[in-house]
């Protein structure tokens, strides 16, 4: 007698239809990581070559500092300090570090911008809605764990920093 012949039943194509799409996912994820880790070393790079500019227009300050040198210097020095935070936002993976990106984005508005008072009023309403979120809504455990159960590196404390918050 010849052995039974295996059926294939729709849960069982089901079955092997949900494995394949969630090997596919888990795939597109680790690359869309990669992919995101390459880009933060190309903005650091960008980053590093923006400093050179920024060390040229040192000197200039010091002897005859017009206000076109001191706002073009604060502008890039500002856009600097905003990508070394983006790339801080992209390794880290936590609300706290979004909050901190839009608040150096608004600040930089509000400082090198010359708005009216409308938009410094804006400005300052958004900077205080930061504020008022991080302190009354932002829940703790949001963001506190990576996808893979370890704790987000901004949420890791420092022995001494633990004694200091207890102190």
């Amino acid at each position: 007698m010849s052995e039974p012949r295996r059926r294939l039943t729709r849960r069982t194509l089901h079955g092997k239809e949900e494995w394949f799409k969630r090997v596919f996912r888990d795939q597109i994820a680790e690359a869309a990581g990669i992919l995101e880790v390459v880009l933060s070393a190309i903005v650091l790079v960008a980053l590093l070559l923006s400093i050179v500019p920024l060390v040229e227009l040192m000197p200039g300050l010091l002897t005859d500092a017009e206000s076109i040198e001191v706002h073009t210097f604060l502008e890039r020095a500002l856009d600097i300090v905003i990508g070394i935070e983006f790339i801080k936002m992209l390794a880290k993976h936590s609300p706290g570090s979004v909050l901190e990106v839009l608040l150096y984005a608004i600040a930089r508005h509000m400082i090198v911008g010359h708005e009216d008072a409308v938009q410094n009023l804006v400005s300052v309403g958004a900077i205080a809605l930061i504020f008022i979120i991080r302190k009354y809504f932002f829940v703790p455990s949001f963001g506190q764990k990576l996808p893979g159960g370890e704790s987000a590196p901004d949420m890791k404390k420092a022995p001494e920093e633990c004694q200091e918050a207890d102190a």
